[in-house]
Parts: structure tokens; sequence; C-alpha cells
């Protein structure tokens, strides 16, 4: 056994072992935590049409909902809004909300929209939301309320007692659903699964392929070497995501444009991936996969597969906006179930593959090598 505790390898698995426990402790404690602490930045929308009671109604919801609450008076707007995940609910009163309440017999709909092309955790929360908001409609259309709300009105105190008594069963919840997702919990952490299983992949396949083109540049020359191996990035870019989308195709039936639309997105992902990963591994050999693993932790919290941007905490909120996994996840969803943003959202992934190919090639640019003759053999990567 002392033997063993003596080898160098032994010592750096215990190193990684220790080191993983702390960074993916540290990093999925401080960014997890942000559930249900910071579920007042979700934002939800009221839409109202009615100028009578629907307006006091508003007022009391934006002071008493725990949750950031806008109003706007175009329902299309909104929905919009909703689309595009900048808002995760909208409640519409519609413009004769007061006037239905006013007449025995009629019941008053209220509309509720959700986007459910979202992570669990943010369609569980304004499914919550919905039940809080109804329970908060049925306190306040209580008998007491309402009474006071029809004589402020100028109606009589007699008729309104008696609409009053029986307005408290009158309003009734529509949920509309956008861009559902179909039953199971696979489909909803597909986008996950599917990002990270190409980024995982990617990571690893980056740390030998720069060992492999630290071998072969002086045998090919330096630029030459550099070209070849993007090359080959984009060849097994195209053909390495098929291997899970297979899979994963194979169990849920999605349609062949459906198909082809991830395959080349992850195609992308799985590009920009290996660039991005690549570049700690050149400026750090195999001791780049101590910068990788915390990178792709952050990312994993940073993707807004689990929370949505706009609950993440400051650095995992920061990290967002450069997360080629955030963008992956995004466009997955809405390749998937539906969304809006769609062009900016492969905009912002196709940017960081440019700067981080241009990275790589600025390393690479800086990095001495020796030449070697074309009949020399290249030094096994690993020892």
């Amino acid at each position: 056994m002392k033997s063993f505790f003596k080898n160098k390898a032994i010592a750096s698995g215990l190193f990684m072992m220790v080191f993983y426990q702390i960074i993916m402790i540290g990093i999925f404690m401080s960014g997890y935590s942000a559930v249900p602490k910071n579920i007042d930045k979700l934002s939800v929308a009221i839409v109202n049409e009615d100028q009578q009671y629907g307006k006091k109604f508003v007022q009391q919801l934006g002071q008493e909902l725990p949750f950031h609450v806008l109003t706007y008076n175009n329902l299309e707007t909104a929905r919009k809004k909703l689309e595009d995940r900048d808002i995760y609910l909208i409640m519409h009163i519609p413009q004769d909300f007061t006037q239905k309440l006013n007449v025995q017999d009629q019941q008053v709909k209220l509309d509720y929209y959700i986007n459910q092309s979202n992570p669990a955790t943010t369609n569980s929360t304004v499914q919550n939301v919905v039940s809080q908001l109804t329970a908060k409609i049925s306190a306040e259309l209580q008998t007491s309320s309402i009474e006071g709300v029809l004589q402020n009105m100028k109606m009589p105190a007699a008729q309104s007692k008696e609409i009053a008594e029986g307005i408290v069963d009158k309003v009734s919840s529509n949920v509309v659903i956008t861009n559902p997702q179909p039953a199971g919990m696979s489909n909803q952490m597909a986008p996950m699964f599917l990002t990270m299983a190409s980024y995982v992949g990617a990571m690893i396949y980056s740390m030998m392929s720069v060992g492999a083109l630290n071998q072969l540049k002086g045998k090919l020359g330096k630029w030459k070497a550099f070209l070849s191996l993007q090359g080959v990035n984009v060849i097994l870019s195209l053909t390495a995501p098929l291997f899970g989308l297979g899979i994963y195709f194979s169990i849920h039936s999605y349609s062949a444009g459906t198909f082809t639309h991830m395959w080349l997105l992850h195609a992308l992902e799985l590009f920009t991936a290996i660039q991005f990963t690549s570049i700690p591994c050149l400026l750090m050999g195999q001791g780049g996969m101590l910068l990788n693993l915390p990178l792709m932790l952050v990312q994993t919290i940073a993707s807004g597969a689990v929370l949505p941007q706009v609950m993440m905490p400051g650095v995992f909120k920061a990290v967002s906006h450069v997360s080629l996994m955030y963008y992956t996840v995004q466009l997955d969803y809405n390749t998937l179930f539906g969304g809006g943003r769609t062009a900016g959202l492969l905009l912002g992934l196709g940017l960081i593959t440019l700067l981080a190919l241009l990275v790589n090639a600025v390393i690479h640019y800086f990095k001495a090598y020796t030449a070697m003759s074309k009949d020399a053999a290249p030094q096994p990567l690993f020892m």
C-alpha cells in the first residue's frame, strides 16, 4: 500500500477527487441558492382592460404579490414578451370584468398565459403564481370588499349587498399554454442533457487534440497543423452529435425538420465548445482541465436549463451572456418547443465561436515549436 500512496498517479487522482468535490459543491450550492430566494425577480404581467374594479385590483396586486409585476394595455405586446421569455406569466382582465360582476348568473373569466418553453423550475413556479393569483382574487372578492367597491360606484347599498353575496364564485380562471412541452421529465431536461453531452465530450477531446497538435506541428508546419486540426474539428462536429441526437429522437418523435435543425445547432455548439475548451489546454497543457472543469460547472447553472437568467445570482447571470451553453440551451427550447429571439441567440453563439477560434489562433501564433523531420514519428500523448 505504501508504494501506491507514494505513486504520483495516485497522488494526482486524490487531488482530482478533492478538487472536483470542492468546485462542484461550492459552485452548485452558491448557484442554486437562488431558489426560492430570487423568485421575486420573475416578471409577471397584468393586462387590464377594465378601468373600474379591474384598475383597483391591479394596484392591489402590484403591491402585494412577491413578484416583479408589470402592467400592459395591449395583450399582443405582452404575449410577444412572453414568447421572448422577458416575462413568464400574463394575467388578462377583460374589459367587461366589472360589468359582469354586476350581473347575476354571469361568470367572469380571467385568462392566464404561460409559455412552457422554459425550465421546469420556471414552469412550476408560474403554476404556483396562478394558484396564488386565484387565491388572491377569491380573497379580494369577499362580500365586504366588493360591497364597498360597488357602493363607491354610487350603487345603492341594498343592491350592492345583494350583488356582493353572489359574487365570490363568479370568477373562473382559464390557463392558456403556449409552446407546450411533451410529457415526461426527459423532454423537459433534453436541452440541458444534449448540450452537456456535447460540451463534456468537447472538453475531453480538446485536451487530446491539443496534444496531437503539439506533436504534429513540428512535422507538418505550424499553421498547416493548426488549419488541418480545424478541418478535423469541423468534420467531427458534424458527425459526433448524430449519435446522441439519434438516441433522443429514436425515443421521442419529432419531425425530420426538427432533427435537422437540432443536428446543425449541436454541430455548431460542439465546434464552439472545442474551440472554447481548447484555450486552457493551449495555455496550460493537460493542466487546462483544472480550469475547464469549473468553467463547465459554472455554465451548467448559467445555461438557464434549471434557473431562468433573471433569477441567477450575479456571477452566473454575467457568465450566461458569454456562455455557449446558455445560447445552445435556449435555442434547443426554441427548436423543440418554440420561443422567440432565435436570430439573436444564434448570433450570440456565432460570436462566441469566432472569438474562441481567434483566441486559439493568437495563442498558437505565440507558441514556439521545433521543426521535425517528415519521417520522424510523433511522441505519444500520454506516457
